[in-house]
């Protein structure tokens, strides 16, 4: 027997990476694809890449006929299709928007949404019924975080440099979307006001109850497609090798995320559900890199991560994924 999956906004970056996932997942059926822009169209037409992989057809209709449900929508689309669209107890819900993540917004009528993000909640995702995955750039940063927070490490300010890829803003075009002003360009936008600092906080404040030491976050936008590199740094006590043992000793048990003792880059991850975290020590400051793919590890990869958690699977089905490497 396989999992039926219906998925709700086909068309877009999220859902066209959760489409190249589940194709290809060895315990999955797609029962559906909507979208209401491309009902009738073939999937193959919109992402057209997936040629000769599938004859799929977008539908405007909604089967009740699935176990899990994968919403790929935009933020507050999430809670407006939810209330629009009832969806049976027994459906499992993964939603990829922001709308269901902080802890005061986990909560839709009969459904509490646990925060997906499985180097933190592994063993609520197991149990859970619907899962709030987490933002592309709040995956990255708290990757490189947590196992500071688990020791109650983090004593000082942490200063956060953080460069996503263009699609990091999803496929409506805007000013900033444009190749002609993306390319050859970097800009700044947020500083210190991100959305995702919030639920960066909460899981810090789950595991170091006492923390009270700003996040200092300064967002940019690169001038590539795919991928997020965050550069961290505070004052800490830590030798370096020290730090390495913490880092290494916390993520053991987890598939994807792996502490590199040699410099990393975006290339190493992009296309793939990794991530990866490298640690330096230049005087009392210790440095944390950590990257991801912003739509596999950082949206799509996690929410099929998470899927597979939920219902009993390997943790790493379907997401065996090769990096684009040169």
């Amino acid at each position: 027997m396989k999992i039926k999956a219906g998925i709700i906004g086909g068309a877009g970056y999220t859902g066209g990476e959760m489409l190249r996932i589940l194709i290809n997942h060895p315990n999955v059926e797609i029962a559906f694809v909507n979208s209401t822009s491309n009902a009738g169209n073939l999937i193959s037409d919109v992402h057209t890449d997936l040629i000769g992989d599938t004859d799929l057809k977008f539908v405007s209709d909604i089967s009740q006929d699935i176990d899990v449900l994968f919403l790929c929508v935009g933020h507050g689309d999430a809670k407006k299709f939810l209330a629009a669209n009832p969806i049976s107890d027994n459906i499992k819900i993964i939603d990829l928007s922001q709308d269901f993540r902080l802890h005061e917004k986990s909560t839709f009528e009969k459904r509490e949404f646990v925060y997906g993000l499985p180097e933190l909640n592994r063993d609520k995702i197991k149990s859970a019924k619907n899962i709030a995955n987490p933002g592309c750039f709040a995956t990255c940063i708290q990757l490189g975080l947590l196992p500071l927070a688990a020791k109650g490490l983090i004593k000082n300010e942490v200063h956060i440099n953080a460069t996503t890829g263009s699609t990091g803003a999803g496929q409506g075009l805007s000013a900033t979307s444009h190749f002609s002003w993306r390319n050859n360009n970097l800009s700044i936008y947020k500083a210190f006001e991100h959305q995702h600092l919030n639920e960066i906080s909460e899981s810090l404040l789950q595991l170091q109850p006492s923390l009270s030491e700003a996040l200092s976050f300064i967002p940019q936008r690169g001038a590539f497609t795919r991928g997020i590199l965050a550069a961290m740094y505070l004052e800490s006590d830590l030798s370096l090798e020290e730090a390495q043992n913490i880092y290494e000793a916390y993520y053991s048990a987890h598939p994807f995320t792996h502490v590199s003792r040699k410099n990393i880059d975006l290339k190493q991850v992009v296309n793939t559900n990794k991530a990866l975290v490298h640690i330096e020590k230049h005087g009392g400051k210790l440095f944390i890199i950590s990257i991801i793919d912003n739509l596999l590890k950082g949206a799509s990869g996690q929410a099929v991560q998470n899927m597979n958690l939920m219902f009993g699977l390997d943790e790493t089905a379907g997401l065996r994924l090769k990096a684009a490497n040169f």
